[in-house]
């Protein structure tokens, strides 16, 4: 008795009902990690913002014991950072605050994948700091000046460097790593505001009055 040979087809492609499968599939896996991103994405806002409100406090605590001055106005000679802050010393601008400050794990923003966590004050470094630190802080009550805020900073398009940056009148942005493109703000009024609308130089102007920051 012969065997009849079996006769093979290739396969044209996926029928319809694969198809659907697929995208179904891929349906359920987009609702299952689009709102953890999205839950994670509204946490790191949240964990930056509280960051800067203690950043913040701190800043005030040493400023009513300095005269109503702030370290940066004050000379190294003093117990201040003047000196630091001019050659660009983020770091040691925070480190003569740390009595004020409950631990250097508040410099760094949880969406920061450029800079490491700080092991202590004493090690503390611009490689474990998120945030810069302006220069020119101003407090009126029709005017609001920066202390501090998210240092993920562009101008003109490049990412900028560390030292002491001059906003001018330069378009200054956030890269979108951290926030989405937003950043988050330490006004001089002690407040924290997240800005969406395109950065520094928006169409008030009153954040481009503190014209010169100390970028980590």
């Amino acid at each position: 008795m012969k065997t009849l040979p079996v006769q093979c087809r290739g396969r044209q492609g996926l029928t319809l009902l694969e198809v659907l499968l697929v995208v179904v599939i891929g349906v359920v896996l987009a609702a299952m990690f689009l709102p953890d991103f999205n839950v994670r994405r509204k946490t790191v806002r949240i964990i930056c913002v509280n960051n800067l409100k203690e950043i913040g406090i701190g800043f005030r605590v040493w400023e009513g014991n300095h005269g109503d001055k702030y370290p940066m106005d004050v000379p190294v000679a003093l117990g201040g950072a003047q000196e630091l802050m001019a050659k660009g010393d983020v770091a040691g601008c925070f480190q003569v605050m740390s009595n004020e400050l409950s631990t250097p794990r508040i410099l760094l923003c949880p969406g920061d994948s450029s800079h490491t966590m700080a092991i202590d004050w004493k090690h503390l470094s611009r490689t474990n700091i998120s945030y810069y630190i302006g220069l020119n802080v101003v407090e009126k009550d029709d005017l609001q000046t920066t202390i501090s805020g998210d240092d993920n900073l562009v101008q003109n398009g490049q990412p900028v460097s560390s030292g002491v940056l001059e906003l001018g009148t330069n378009i200054t942005k956030w890269t979108k790593d951290r926030h989405n493109g937003d950043g988050v703000l330490l006004l001089s009024d002690g407040s924290v505001q997240s800005i969406t609308i395109g950065g520094f130089n928006h169409p008030g102007g009153t954040f481009n009055y503190t014209n010169r920051v100390v970028i980590p």
